[in-house]
């Protein structure tokens, strides 16, 4: 599926209310039989909408559904490159397969991802209408060189989005991770398109759980939270994207002038794992001391017998001593 078709979009809109409708009311909507309602109805269930059904009473979407607007974030964030999908196979491979015919701050965000990814080729679960799909595509022209920070400027410019909607007490894990209480709230994936002397096109895949069911929570192999259990706000994902455009493109400017130094006082005081004991995995090793935090090119700084060790770049995972 590559699209929700026009019988799709249709029976979508009139289920976002949250309330019941008829399977003979939604025929008539739709001009289709109650047979072909069903067919509709296990569609929308296949890409993660909970709908359940009451005899007597009808269809319903628990909690109802409240779309993406492009329109709504154009205005927010004042950004004229807003592209909204329902359905995409991931929001980064939409972004990279348009380099040469984007610009600057160019933003695609979808409802549904059907390759959604993380970090080292982990699958991101991504049902329908429930978090935020948000990618973002930056040229730098002084090239690659001075990038090796760069997922740790993009974790802070998160936290300061989520600051705006009102979230605090949301931490940062290096070096791509943003958690609450030791739980991952939201992910980051960078992905780069450069020669060592050109500009380097990158694209800045961003996944924030906003709204997950029990049912697709079972998928994730770690403690994972969502914004929605934070608080008794629901939150605007339209808000929450036009916040995310207007901070990457204030720091991501003010990088390439100034680089990670600037930044570093600020991720030292998100930092989940400073001071405490880590074990850093590396290909088929284990070292363990403590975090330190970062240094200004990125690098995770880790106390160990000795003195200080740099961890930067390649598949590296940090994670907490557990005694």
């Amino acid at each position: 599926m590559s699209e929700l078709n026009e019988k799709g979009i249709c029976l979508l809109k009139l289920l976002a209310d949250g309330k019941f409708h008829s399977g003979e009311t939604i025929g008539l909507a739709l001009g289709v039989s109650r047979t072909s309602v069903n067919n509709y109805i296990k569609a929308l269930q296949s890409i993660g909408i909970d709908i359940y059904k009451v005899k007597g009473k009808g269809y319903c979407c628990v909690g109802g559904i409240d779309l993406l607007d492009a329109k709504k974030i154009k205005i927010s964030s004042q950004s004229k490159h807003v592209d909204v999908k329902q359905i995409v196979d991931s929001t980064n491979q939409y972004l990279l397969d348009k380099i040469g015919d984007i610009e600057k701050g160019h933003t695609c965000i979808a409802e549904y991802q059907l390759k959604g990814r993380g970090r080292r080729g982990r699958t991101w679960v991504s049902p329908f209408a429930s978090h935020l799909y948000f990618s973002f595509y930056w040229r730098f022209d002084s090239g690659i060189d001075r990038l090796s920070g760069l997922s740790l400027l993009v974790g802070i410019a998160t936290v300061n989005a989520l600051e705006k909607m009102g979230i605090q007490g949301v931490g940062l894990k290096w070096p791509n991770d943003i958690y609450y209480q030791n739980k991952k709230l939201a992910g980051i994936l960078i992905e780069l398109n450069a020669q060592a002397t050109e500009a380097c096109h990158c694209v800045i895949g961003i996944g924030i759980n906003v709204r997950m069911s029990q049912e697709q929570g079972a998928l994730i192999d770690q403690p994972w939270i969502d914004l929605n259990s934070l608080g008794t706000k629901q939150i605007d994902r339209n808000e929450l994207s036009a916040y995310l455009i207007l901070e990457l493109e204030r720091l991501l400017s003010e990088y390439e002038q100034h680089g990670l130094k600037p930044y570093l006082e600020r991720w030292f005081n998100l930092d989940c794992f400073l001071n405490k004991e880590v074990n850093v995995l590396l290909a088929d090793t284990v070292q363990t001391g403590v975090c330190r935090g970062v240094n200004e090119n990125g690098a995770l700084l880790l106390a160990v017998e000795g003195g200080i060790k740099e961890f930067i770049g390649g598949e590296i995972s940090l994670r907490l001593l557990h005694k």
